[in-house]
């Protein structure tokens, strides 16, 4: 039975992840090296700021002159929150989505790869933050995907004033990359797989269903995958 519906954020929610793409950028091209676009969607995407950093380093990627792992975050998220003002928004398809499951008393949360005050931000700007019970960032856990941790987390929030409680296999996620779609699996979770940011071909094996826009979902759907 269908109990829950856990949403990553970025390339699901909002299509932030160009701004992420041009803030990393922008700090990584001061230190001498850029991270082509096919790149970032091939190795980054999914990736906390401080994975994608640290890898950067480790494969000396960036010059001697390059500050901390730590410090490179900080400059990079306040890029980000002056780009997110200006430019950041909502995916076509979502905020009817997310209505359509508040209308079925269904709750919600999100596990996502971004820093809380990246996606506070922005749900903040779009009057979407009371949508969710439970938000769960990159700066909350341990290990990102596609560990599992972020995914059961989220269901221990969620679980936090419900006795009995939510189980794993009641949980739909819905992703737009295989590390996440491989983090819910992991997670005993059911698996939706949105085409924003990878293609078909390669979502597809990892997700139980795949479609292009959220709002080819029903609720019915939904209700089917939790059997």
């Amino acid at each position: 039975m269908l109990k829950a519906v856990i949403f990553d954020f970025d390339g699901v929610i909002t299509d932030s992840e160009i701004l992420h793409f041009r803030t990393f950028n922008m700090i990584t091209s001061e230190f001498g090296f850029e991270i082509e676009k096919k790149s970032y969607y091939k190795d980054f995407l999914g990736l906390t700021d401080n994975d994608v950093f640290t890898m950067l380093k480790q494969q000396k990627l960036l010059n001697d002159n390059a500050p901390s792992v730590e410090e490179m975050m900080r400059q990079k998220n306040l890029l980000f929150e002056h780009l997110a003002k200006e430019e950041g928004c909502i995916i076509a398809g979502v905020r009817d989505f997310l209505n359509m499951l508040k209308q079925n008393d269904i709750p919600l949360a999100i596990c996502s790869g971004a820093l809380l005050t990246e996606i506070m931000l922005i749900l903040e700007d779009a009057k979407l933050a009371d949508m969710f019970e439970a938000i769960v960032s990159a700066d909350q856990v341990k290990k990102g995907k596609p560990a599992p941790d972020g995914f059961l987390m989220a269901l221990e929030r969620l679980n936090a004033k419900r006795n009995p409680g939510i189980k794993a296999n009641e949980c739909v996620v819905i992703e737009d990359a295989h590390w996440g779609l491989q983090a819910a699996i992991a997670a005993g979770m059911h698996t939706v797989a949105v085409t924003n940011s990878y293609d078909y071909d390669q979502l597809a094996p990892l997700a139980e269903m795949t479609v292009k826009n959220l709002a080819d979902i029903k609720i019915n759907d939904l209700q089917k995958l939790c059997g």
